[in-house]
Formats: structure tokens, sequence, C-alpha cells
């Protein structure tokens, strides 16, 4: 099994999942289909299905045309809002591509139809991966839009958190730097939460970091918004890692506790997302116009029609 971690958009990941033996390639969370195409095109694989992990945009905006492009094309998920979904998903259903191995996970917090995807194969001795969109992200999870802070709870710590702890995180956003730097405020005395910031910040600043390759060119494949060649993702990590300095997954450590000032793990979770909201608030994010533009640049978005 061989993972392409694809760039797109201002901060968003696609992926490309080969199997090797039969050349097989499933996509997950198709946001830019032309740059995948490319991807697809120069491994030399046979694109059949795309893993939608949830229906926003930025995740799914992209399904129709493959779909469009790639006649026959498979499009899972778990959400009827998910574009051009051809079968939905159930928690705990499994899927085979050659060797590949897939177990969905129900995952809801982010939105109340959120598939994770548990990726494995057999007699293997490479570690297990997780595709987990904007349930679990590197030292953070998305925010909670759908659903209660006790699904959430479930769905990190429960489903997530009880996975192998050598599995790969595969997640949807280049967010590590700013979720560590929460995860600092929560924890200011974790000296994991301390050495993984700063190996988050060599990262930012293009430096070439152990156990990170570059594999055929794909890292950094974007030439704006401050992610060009020199750019190294901070995925994946993994999930024994994430126990150690992610405080959504850390509810139950007394630090975390304490700075939410609540016991039961849901409750810690619920003021986590609060006061991660406002640390967040409290940056400068980037403005909707620039959004717009980088939409436009990718081609997601029309330039209007001359009357």
């Amino acid at each position: 099994m061989k993972v392409k971690v694809i760039p797109v958009l201002e901060d968003n990941y696609m992926y490309l999942v080969i199997e090797e033996r039969t050349r097989e390639a499933v996509a997950v969370d198709v946001a830019v289909p032309k740059r995948l195409l490319e991807i697809v095109g120069r491994e030399g694989v046979s694109l059949t299905t795309v893993l939608t992990t949830h229906h926003h945009w930025d995740h799914a905006r992209g399904n129709a045309e493959l779909a469009r492009l790639l006649p026959g094309l498979v499009v899972l998920g778990a959400d009827e809002r998910i574009c051009a979904l051809t079968r939905r998903l159930a928690h705990g259903e499994e899927l085979q591509f050659g060797a590949i191995h897939v177990r969905c996970l129900l995952t809801p917090g982010h939105t109340l139809g959120h598939m994770s995807y548990f990726l494995w194969e057999e007699e293997c001795p490479d570690p297990p991966a997780v595709f987990s969109g904007d349930a679990l992200s590197v030292a953070g999870c998305g925010s909670r839009l759908e659903g209660t802070a006790q699904q959430m709870y479930q769905s990190l710590v429960e489903t997530l958190g009880t996975l192998p702890p050598e599995t790969k995180v595969f997640c949807g956003h280049e967010h590590t730097l700013g979720n560590l730097e929460f995860a600092q405020k929560v924890e200011p005395y974790n000296d994991h939460v301390k050495a993984k910031l700063s190996w988050a910040k060599a990262a930012g600043d293009g430096a070439k970091l152990p156990g990170v390759a570059r594999q055929g060119g794909d890292w950094g494949l974007c030439s704006f918004q401050q992610r060009d060649e020199d750019d190294v993702p901070t995925v994946p990590a993994t999930l024994g890692e994430e126990l150690l300095y992610n405080p959504f997954l850390r509810v139950a450590e007394e630090s975390v506790r304490k700075f939410t000032g609540k016991v039961a793990p849901a409750d810690v979770l619920d003021v986590l997302c609060r006061e991660r909201a406002s640390f967040e608030r409290a940056a400068e994010p980037l403005q909707p116009q620039a959004r717009a533009l980088l939409a436009l640049q990718w081609g997601l978005l029309s330039t209007p029609r001359q009357k």
C-alpha cells in the first residue's frame, strides 16, 4: 500500500492510495480533480473509487467532475449530502481493494455523517493507516459543527483513539502548527507538545525533517499561499504520538481537566472545543476575499460572464 499526499487549496490534503500489486487506486477527499488526475496519470494506476469523509465542499467538491471524467467511478461516504455519492456506507462496513482492507468508522462531531477509513494489509509489515478527514487532525480535531460533545468524544477517544498505536494518521488539513500552539496553552509543561511544536516549526521553515521523505516529488505541489516546493507536510503522525500531545485525545488527563475545570470527558472536550475556537479567532484568519481568490486559482469558481 502506497499513499500519495497531495496538498491542495489553502491547507487541504487529498490522498491517493495505491494497491501496488494490482495498480488499482482509491482517492480520499477529492477537492481538485485535475490535480488528482495528474498524479494518477504519472503513477500509471487505475482510479476506481473515491472515499469521502464528509460533505463539505473542500473535501467533496471535486466528486462530480471526477465522476464525469471517469464513467463508472464509485463514490462512497456516509452522508447523503456528499456530492455525486453512488452508495452510502454504514459504520463497521468493510471493503477490499486487492490486498487493501478498509474498515469504515462513523465519527460524528465535525458533521453527523463524517466517516473515517481504517486501512491495512494482511501479513504486511507496514503499519495500518487511518484517513480521518476533519474528525482527527495532527494535535487537534475539526470544529464540532453538528452533533453533541458526547458523540464527538466517542468518535475521538472510543473509536479512533483505540486503533493500534502504530496507525498512521492522515488528516484533512495542515493545521498542525496552530493545533500545537493551542495544545501548549492547554498543557504548558507537556514535553511531548514542546518537542512536536519545535518539529512543526521546522517543517514550516522548509527544513528536511527526520522521518519525513518526499515521494516522487508530490510534496508541496501548490505554488501559492505559502505552500511551495520547500514545504514539508506534517502528516502522517502515528496514533501513539497523538495520545501524548493531542489534548482532544487526552481528556482524561489531570492536566487537561485542570485547564477546562471539568471532569466528565465529554464536558472536558466541550470546553476544549470552545477554548480552541476562541484561540483561533484571536489569530488572523484568511479573509473571505482571499479565500475566493484561492478557489478561483484552483478552478473551483468561474469568472463572471461579461454582459
